[in-house]
């Protein structure tokens, strides 16, 4: 989807996790490796989000892992807590905010949406062997494969 804003974007990121492994694809316009994301779109929150671009990019479904205690009321729906939230910048012009969540996978076959994209079921050790990842995509990445079991 394309930028709703001039200058700041709304954004989630999923690490996936299947049988031990996470799933990290390589971005094609940014050319460095990530979990499965994209823009909030309008009128959604960013649980649905999530489940959204995980279904459109790779065709899982998937449950996000909750780690959080609360309590409804029936009036009150609440929405499962990202990990973590960042801003970072893409241009000199732009930035995202970034809800990070982790996600359990229903199984393991994925069905790209786009047939060019490159994706990567990863262990910890693999991970650890990929020179070309960011140290805080390492760090959710093996955090997701630590916590899904």
């Amino acid at each position: 989807m394309p930028h709703i804003n001039e200058h700041l974007d709304f954004t989630v990121e999923v690490f996936v996790v299947f049988d031990g492994k996470v799933l990290l694809r390589k971005h094609d316009k940014y050319g460095i490796w990530l979990g499965v994301g994209g823009h909030i779109e309008k009128d959604e929150d960013p649980n649905e989000t999530a489940l959204r671009e995980v279904k459109e990019e790779i065709g899982l479904d998937v449950q996000l892992l909750d780690t959080r205690f609360y309590k409804g009321d029936g009036e009150v729906i609440q929405l499962i807590a990202p990990i973590s939230v960042n801003r970072h910048r893409i241009s000199d012009s732009h930035e995202h905010v970034s809800f990070i969540y982790l996600a359990k996978a229903s199984g393991n076959e994925v069905v790209p949406e786009n047939s060019t994209d490159e994706w990567k079921w990863c262990t910890k050790e693999d991970i650890d062997n990929m020179f070309d990842l960011q140290d805080q995509v390492a760090f959710y990445a093996k955090k997701a494969i630590d916590l899904i079991i």
